[in-house]
């Protein structure tokens, strides 16, 4: 795999895919379907998908693809493969709350290894380098046009003042149960797999998952937070949270800024 131009097709295509999903948020053309899972789908949600994979198919050909929006695609079995979520966040999308994100990751023997998340409401963008470290693109505002990679990397937790970012749409209970196992500083509100991106810049310490979420929700984040020193931790293995699952269906798990911060 050229890993150069991984990182630079994954992050034209996300920011494409960024400014067709802004287009129609600030219409307000949108269309919205209910899929058989019961979840939320918009004509956005399926813009931005026929761009990512007409791109990513005729830049790497011969890469097995799966896409949340691709049903088929959901059959794939191969152990290296691209993994898409057109539109993270669907329901931030449709209450607009702008943080809803663009994701687009590589895995390669069950882990991902590089990625891209890009927040087009809020013109965040987050992605790794052909080695998997990880850099958010800022923009220098005394020079218009200009920006820089500013390299992520984890905080150092205070465990007696920690900062949790947890889920505005799908808190529940067994979260809320799992946090109290812990001293919270700080709690914040996030959707999408920005999350995992605000471990990955310091600006949290952990983000507990107990309630379903599949593989295209998490797989870019995880890129991000693993090329800035975190780590995401099935809960009930105490391993590495995998890829590449049967189902695509993630188990419960944390996202977290050391190694030994977290409980079970």
């Amino acid at each position: 795999m050229d890993y150069i131009k991984l990182t630079q097709v994954f992050r034209n295509l996300a920011l494409q895919a960024g400014d067709k999903i802004m287009e129609i948020y600030s219409k307000g053309n949108v269309a919205i379907e209910t899929k058989t899972d019961s979840s939320p789908v918009t004509n956005a949600d399926k813009a931005a998908d026929t761009i990512i994979y007409q791109g990513l198919k005729e830049a790497f050909p011969d890469v097995a693809l799966v896409t949340e929006e691709k049903l088929e695609s959901h059959y794939l079995k191969t152990d290296n493969f691209i993994l898409v979520d057109p539109l993270d966040g669907t329901k931030e999308f449709i209450n607009k709350t702008g943080e809803f994100t663009v994701n687009i990751a590589y895995i390669q023997n069950g882990t991902p290894t590089h990625g891209v998340v890009y927040a087009p409401a809020i013109k965040r963008l987050f992605s790794t380098d052909q080695n998997g470290k990880s850099y958010e693109t800022v923009k220098l505002s005394a020079k218009a046009g200009q920006t820089i990679n500013k390299p992520l990397r984890v905080s150092v937790p205070d465990a007696n003042a920690l900062t949790v970012v947890a889920s505005k749409s799908h808190i529940n209970f067994e979260t809320k149960e799992y946090i109290a196992k812990y001293s919270v500083l700080n709690c914040k509100n996030a959707g999408s797999s920005l999350k995992f991106c605000l471990i990955a810049n310091g600006e949290a310490d952990f983000y507990p998952r107990l309630g379903r979420t599949m593989e295209w929700d998490t797989a870019a984040g995880h890129a991000i937070l693993s090329g800035a020193g975190g780590y995401v931790t099935n809960l009930l293995t105490k391993q590495p949270l995998g890829y590449g699952k049967p189902s695509f269906e993630n188990p419960f798990f944390v996202a977290h800024s050391k190694k030994d911060l977290i409980k079970y």
